[in-house]
């Protein structure tokens, strides 16, 4: 299939996925939903939310990163101080400007207290919305933590039955599972391509390919992620004496398109990165035989990825999972990019840093906000520490 397909291809799934990326009027899930009166769309930040559960009530998993470089927030400022990060405001940005009035729920996941009390304020200022602080367990003992993820789950899926009108039944759950289970073994075969070959599946068409991801109905989706897989394995692409990097710390609120284009530009090949992680937060399949709730549980807790929105029960475990990810995809050394005043991503980048030293792989930092603008500074930095890993090895 993939000799069938001419190198214009590519391009052609790119463009697609890149004017769903520029849509700040979410085109195409109004037209989902305008599509059959019954249809309904929940909203959810990132990170990770049990999409598994909102797309077996028949209900449009939405994914909602903020307003990236592209929005100009006039009232969001108003509701937020200037020392916290830019994602709540560009949110509230578009809540405010009609942007999400056709959204019907929203989710809020446990990743920091700014997107708690964003959570508490989508409740003030569109109470007719439903609204949900979806909170995950900080102890990972099944019989606890497991426990007490399983009610959380439980009360979501009752929610969301109500949302839709009859109950989720265990039979939905455990289809939509399946559907999951194949959109996230292609994103992780798509992440394998471009370990394997950078320079046929860049960094920034890849991020394109899987944000599409939080936009689209998961099966279409998969659909996309099938042919660009067979497109980009079909076009030949120049190699370039690139450097391989693993780029962490960008979890929750998403870096400018350029800055992913100007690493790479800079001599970097992004070969794993933690952007997006709602799209692979479970590193494996979920179980499809049994109760769906404790087999959705049991992947969280037991198959999920290291992040610093993450509890870590095994503190000899922390930071390992960058040096599992360099050794994994050939890296050469690790880039910590975190937004500006990102509590998680900052308070945990030193300990990762320490882990990282001892291992002997080297490493830089610097920070972003969604709307960063002046690229220069950072490629000349990506730039340096890809010509120095050079000369290290040389050495």
């Amino acid at each position: 299939m993939a000799t069938s397909l001419t190198p214009s291809a590519t391009a052609d799934i790119v463009a697609r996925a890149n004017a769903l990326f520029e849509d700040l009027t979410f085109t195409a899930a109004r037209e989902w939903k305008a599509a059959d009166a019954s249809r309904k769309v929940v909203g959810y930040m990132p990170i990770y939310v049990p999409r598994e559960l909102i797309h077996a009530a028949g209900i449009l998993p939405l994914g909602i990163v903020g307003g990236g470089d592209q929005l100009e927030v006039i009232h969001g400022d108003a509701y937020y101080q200037s020392y916290i990060c830019r994602i709540p405001r560009s949110t509230i940005e578009l809540g405010v400007s009609g942007r999400l009035d056709f959204v019907d729920g929203m989710l809020f996941p446990s990743i920091c207290d700014v997107i708690r009390n964003l959570s508490g304020m989508w409740k003030l200022m569109f109470p007719k919305v439903y609204s949900r602080y979806f909170d995950v367990p900080q102890n990972y003992r099944d019989d606890i933590g497991g426990n007490f993820y399983i009610n959380e789950l439980a009360e979501l899926r009752h929610d969301l039955g109500e949302l839709r009108g009859k109950p989720i039944t265990d039979e939905e759950l455990r289809a939509s599972i399946t559907v999951y289970n194949e959109n996230r073994r292609l994103i992780r075969e798509l992440y394998a391509l471009r370990a394997e070959r950078p320079w046929q599946a860049p960094a920034a068409e890849v991020y394109l390919m899987v944000r599409a991801g939080l936009l689209l109905p998961v099966e279409e989706h998969s659909v996309l992620l099938r042919d660009y897989l067979a497109a980009a394995r079909a076009e030949e692409r120049p190699v370039r004496d690139n450097c391989r990097v693993v780029l962490t710390g960008m979890f929750c609120e998403q870096p400018p398109l350029n800055l992913i284009k100007s690493l790479e530009l800079s001599g970097c090949y992004v070969v794993d990165d933690d952007l997006l992680l709602v799209t692979r937060w479970l590193t494996g399949d979920v179980a499809v035989e049994g109760d769906p709730l404790r087999n959705l549980s049991n992947a969280f807790l037991h198959h999920s990825e290291s992040t610093a929105a993450k509890y870590e029960p095994n503190q000899k475990e922390k930071g390992q999972h960058l040096v599992r990810a360099v050794k994994r995809t050939g890296a050469e050394g690790v880039i910590f990019a975190a937004p500006s005043f990102c509590d998680p991503a900052l308070l945990e980048r030193p300990m990762l840093q320490h882990v990282l030293k001892e291992a002997g792989i080297p490493y830089i930092a610097f920070k972003y906000a969604e709307n960063s603008g002046q690229m220069q500074p950072i490629r000349e930095q990506a730039g340096t520490f890809a010509d120095s890993i050079k000369l290290w090895s040389a050495a």
